[in-house]
Formats: structure tokens, sequence, C-alpha cells
């Protein structure tokens, strides 16, 4: 018998392990599932992969599954860190949602010259990075950082990562391939994404001279941001990572 349902846990798995549910999960699986006792769950927690577990005790506020056998080994996503100018909330979340589906390894938002949002709730896009990853399968969740500014993460940057900046400039000038084909091979990278109004004459003039960036095009028309994150996830992905 599978599991119908996948379940995030932030506790250990393995064989003959016990995990409690909170009030929240007990409600999902027993009030708004349906489930009984018996009934098999899919667990994954990030670290110890998939794993099928029965319903040992269902009660409206509480419950226990107890891990049966492994489904799935830990799958990890490519060195992929994505970093994007928070735009509209369900576009943000959307952008969220879209990373950890596509492989991202780690989330970052950037407060740029033009960003016009200046704050996020990293606990409620966390969230939504763990539902996607119980929608889409996966046994990793990505990290979503805390907003920063653009010019701090910058500064801070580490030399082997190397940076794809999508450059709204330079619309139908250069594709991703011509970076693969100098080189420049897999390993630790991260996408840019501007904001809504675009990156400032400064911020681009920075990332032009960064040694790490590989300046691209996403095609002969600009894109919103939720779309642009998506079609540079897929050329990365398609090019350098496990697609």
């Amino acid at each position: 018998m599978s599991a119908k349902v996948r379940l995030y846990v932030d506790h250990p798995l393995g064989a003959g392990q016990t995990v409690p549910l909170d009030r929240d999960q007990a409600h999902y699986l027993f009030g708004v599932m349906r489930l009984e006792t018996g009934a098999r769950v899919a667990l994954f927690n990030g670290r110890d992969g998939e794993w099928q577990a029965e319903v040992a005790e269902a009660g409206k506020r509480g419950g226990a599954l107890t891990c049966v056998e492994q489904s799935k080994p830990l799958q990890l996503p490519p060195d992929l860190w994505l970093i994007f100018a928070p735009i509209k909330k369900a576009r943000t979340d959307f952008i969220v949602e879209k990373a950890t589906e596509m492989g991202a390894a780690r989330i970052m938002p950037v407060a740029t010259d033009f960003t016009n949002s200046e704050r996020i709730r990293q606990d409620r896009l966390q969230a939504h990075g763990v539902e996607a990853a119980e929608q889409c399968g996966g046994t990793f969740v990505p990290e979503v950082a805390e907003l920063q500014k653009l010019s701090t993460l910058l500064d801070q940057w580490p030399t082997e990562r190397q940076l794809m900046f999508c450059d709204e400039g330079e619309v139908g000038q250069r594709l991703f391939l011509d970076a693969t084909q100098a080189g420049v091979a897999a390993g630790p990278w991260a996408i840019l994404i501007g904001p809504e109004g675009g990156f400032s004459e400064g911020e681009r003039k920075r990332l032009h001279r960064m040694e790490q960036a590989h300046v691209v095009s996403l095609g002969p028309r600009i894109l919103r941001a939720d779309t642009a994150a998506v079609a540079a996830l897929t050329l990365w992905q398609h090019t350098l990572g496990d697609w």
C-alpha cells in the first residue's frame, strides 16, 4: 500500500522511528485528509530521504506515525542559488514555489536600488517552499534566506561561485550557452533576476565588472520577473544541472 499524502516533518526518520505530530499536522492528516490508524503517509525531512510511515495514533490535537521503510534516498539539487528582488506577494510566492520545484538549493531575496518591496515574511516564504517540495515529490527543501541588500551580497561574494546575471539591457544579445562554450563548467552557481524596474546603472556596471559574472539574455522580449526566474532556471538546469 503506497501513501497518497506526503508530509514534511522536522524529525529524524529511520526504520521503526516514531514521529510525533503537532496539532496542525494532525488536523491536516485526520481532519482534512480523513486518514485512519494504519494508513500510509510519505514523510521527508530534507536529510533522511523519503520514508513510508503508518499512522500509529490519530487524534484531533495530535498523533504519531511509525516509519516502516525508505521509499526514496535523499536527492540533493545542484549547488545553485536563485537570487531575486521581491515583487508583489503572489508573484514572490510563485518564484519560491517554482525555484523549489525546479531544483534551486538556496533562495535569496535581495533589495536592489529599484526594488519595490522592502519587506518579506521569511517564515511564510519558507512554508511555501515546504509545500512545493511536498507537492513535487522532492526530498530536499531549499533554505529561503532573509532579505539583504544586493550590494552587501556582492561585497561578500564567494570567489568560486559563478553568477548567471540576467540583464534586461542585453535582450537578444547573449545566450547562456555562450558561457558554457567558453569553458565554464558545473559547480557552485547562482542566478540573479532583477526587480520590476530593472537594475540601476551602478548595479549593472558593477555586475559587468565581476569576474564570476556571465551576462546573459533571456530572449528577444523583456520578461516579467517571475517569468524570468522560471526561464533562467530552465536554461541553467538544461545546460549545467540535473535535468
